[in-house]
């Protein structure tokens, strides 16, 4: 499952708050677990690319530049809510669990057809979020994917699992991941991961 190198951490390089020029609250997707949280966008005409994110109390802080569309706003709400749940998420699985939840998604989803004989975490997948080889019946996850919300990491084991019973992308292989909920979001996800990476990192605002 290819990507592009290197997507890390958030991506962002937060500018001092000061600069943020408007504000106004957001419609907030449920948090993780009970209840919701609260999210206020401020749009700074000061940030010209990048977007961060952080919690104020009982609501998240999202700060965006001030040219940016709603669309694009409500595209990166979503993004980065999710990149703050998986960095306040400290539990990271092992490989034994990894193997006990190929299982799992291969019964619930593709019909307990995909048996993988190794799953495991690798740290030489910087192209890639995942991969495998069927006549190994292996499959290897990026150590990047750690720390990402558990939906984004079992669609990727998912795909792989997919890959284990047919090897290329066309129609076949996209109609073995239609039964899991959140593909879509899953994949809208780790896009926003690849094109925050690609942002410009701004240099630290100097002290007057």
């Amino acid at each position: 499952m290819p990507a592009d190198p290197h997507p890390h951490g958030s991506g962002e390089t937060p500018l001092r708050r000061a600069t943020d020029s408007s504000r106004r609250a957001a419609p907030s997707p449920k948090a993780r677990g009970s209840g919701t949280s609260a999210v206020e966008v401020r749009r700074s005409s000061r940030r010209r690319r990048t977007v961060s994110a952080y919690r104020e109390g009982d609501r998240t802080v999202v700060l965006i530049p001030a040219r940016m569309s709603e669309a694009e706003e409500q595209r990166w709400v979503t993004v980065m809510l999710d990149k703050l749940a998986a960095q306040e998420s400290k539990r990271m699985l092992g490989d034994g669990e990894l193997v006990e939840r190929a299982g799992r998604l291969s019964e619930q989803y593709l019909d307990g057809r995909a048996r993988p004989a190794s799953v495991r975490w690798v740290t030489n997948q910087n192209t890639r979020w995942g991969s495998c080889t069927p006549a190994e019946g292996s499959i290897r996850l990026s150590h990047r994917l750690q720390g990402m919300p558990e939906y984004v990491i079992d669609y990727v084991l998912l795909h792989e699992l997919a890959h284990l019973l047919v090897p290329g992308h066309g129609p076949q292989f996209w109609r073995l991941l239609e039964s899991y909920p959140r593909t879509e979001r899953a994949r809208g996800y780790l896009e926003g991961v690849v094109a925050a990476d690609r942002l410009p990192h701004l240099p630290p605002a100097r002290s007057e």
